[in-house]
């Protein structure tokens, strides 16, 4: 199988019973800082608080009753281990999250308290552990983003944008092994859409960055960000492909920024987002991208899954011009 826009309409009609349609919010607000009219994907408010149940959703809806008997897998830093578990709960499915030492404690508890079993790796072999339990265990595998089926889930946030904002010039995603940026391109490229598409990551970790350079999938020094959703250190293998065909540009920020950009959409958009959800403002606040002054632009805030201990950092960040 492979991505296309049919399979994306096909996850859309599978997962919406279970989802949140998330809000498209424009805010004048922040015209001034960006430079731009600004728009946002609201998808911390999706189930879990994030845009990964999308895909995760999308796949265990697939599963065979063998496979939920045997139950599933994932490798996660929060997010999607959370959505897995969240999913595999209402379906009364035995699931494991393999979750790297360096996620926040707060979403390894908050998968926990779903009923998940919890085992703890390095960033580098979450997913090599994760494949070995699949195979000693018999579990299906959840890959956090190089699966077709939850790149088609995650691509549904494209469908919904179009459809919300049509007039829109410009979509900036976050971005780590390609999930949601596969899937949103896949979903605006294939269709009418003139939409531009700018994936953006950690400037510690810029793996699509650098493979786009390389035009072939790079690996990148593992690294601490403050965007801890965001910490692949390789583009996917199906994911790259269709990145590298029809994205508009790869943008990396700083921490200190994605810092600000998380303050200013708490205090001037009243917006609760994680740190790995501000990167696309973060960005454009470092002047990675300058969009023009009329440029319509959808920021996707990919999840709201943050820790007081994150919070706290913020109260010293200025982010006025």
């Amino acid at each position: 199988m492979t991505v296309t826009l049919e399979s994306v309409k096909e996850a859309q009609s599978r997962i919406m019973p279970h989802i949140v349609e998330t809000p498209m919010y424009r805010v004048a607000a922040l015209d001034e800082y960006l430079g731009c009219e600004v728009h946002l994907k609201l998808e911390n408010m999706q189930v879990t608080g994030a845009f990964k149940y999308r895909g995760a959703i999308n796949k265990i809806l697939q599963l065979s009753e063998e496979e939920k008997q045997k139950g599933i897998i994932t490798a996660s830093s929060g997010n999607h281990g959370k959505a897995v578990a969240h999913g595999a709960g209402e379906l009364g499915i035995k699931a494991a999250v393999v979750i790297p030492e360096t996620a926040p404690p707060f979403k390894a508890s908050s998968i926990a308290q779903l009923g998940a079993e919890i085992v703890y790796s390095t960033v580098t072999e979450r997913f090599a552990v994760s494949e070995r339990m699949a195979e000693e265990n018999g579990y299906t595998l959840f890959h956090p983003y190089d699966d077709d089926d939850i790149m088609s889930g995650q691509g549904t946030v494209g469908l919904e944008i179009m459809a919300q904002q049509p007039s829109l010039d410009t979509v900036i995603v976050p971005t780590s092994g390609g999930g949601m940026l596969g899937g949103i391109l896949t979903a605006t490229k294939e269709s009418t859409s003139a939409v531009s598409i700018f994936g953006a990551e950690p400037a510690m970790l810029p793996r699509y960055t650098r493979s786009l350079e390389h035009g072939e999938r790079m690996t990148v020094e593992s690294c601490r960000t403050i965007a801890d959703a965001l910490v692949s250190v390789q583009p996917g293998v199906r994911n790259f492909p269709v990145v590298q065909k029809y994205v508009d540009g790869m943008l990396k920020t700083e921490d200190a920024s994605i810092l600000k950009a998380m303050k200013m959409l708490l205090m001037e958009a009243k917006i609760l987002a994680e740190p790995s959800a501000a990167v696309g403002l973060a960005a454009v606040l470092e002047g990675a991208y300058a969009p023009q002054k009329n440029e319509k632009v959808c920021f996707i805030i990919s999840g709201g899954n943050v820790g007081f201990d994150q919070l706290r950092q913020l109260d010293d960040v200025s982010y006025g011009r």
